[in-house]
């Protein structure tokens, strides 16, 4: 088997309208509706200017096919964090600013990378990923 690429990550979250205007707001991604017979007060997919899904957010009432128990607004368990390849290094900075939001910047620059770290409304901590940006 070989991964192609990250499909997406799912977030779990009690306050959806929230959080899906988080991702809109501060990563440009476009807010849409789930196939049927997913409801839309209960699923919004964040796609990327390709129309590719990057995160599917989900209230914490969405009957799950694979159940386990979830804390939304708890940290994120094992995994330590979701990272976004990203550009606009600046306009994403003076967006975090506007909101008030805690940040770290990190520098690597062997690497031509400048990265942000953040978390959104959920307490999902995320690496966003800017190259010779």
């Amino acid at each position: 088997m070989i991964v192609e690429r990250l499909d997406h990550v799912n977030i779990i979250t009690d306050k959806l309208a929230e959080t899906s205007m988080f991702y809109r707001e501060l990563l440009d991604l476009e807010e849409r509706d789930g196939p049927p017979p997913m409801r839309s007060d209960q699923v919004r997919w964040m796609v990327d200017r390709s129309g590719i899904a990057i995160l599917h957010l989900n209230s914490a009432d969405f009957p799950r096919h694979f159940d386990r128990k979830v804390e939304p607004g708890a940290e994120t368990g094992a995994i330590h964090h979701v990272a976004l390849r990203c550009n606009d290094f600046g306009e994403v900075k003076s967006r975090l600013d506007a909101r008030g939001a805690d940040y770290t910047i990190n520098e690597v620059s062997s690497a031509g990378l400048r990265q942000i770290f953040t978390s959104d409304p959920n307490n999902v901590l995320l690496e966003l990923n800017f190259f010779a940006d």
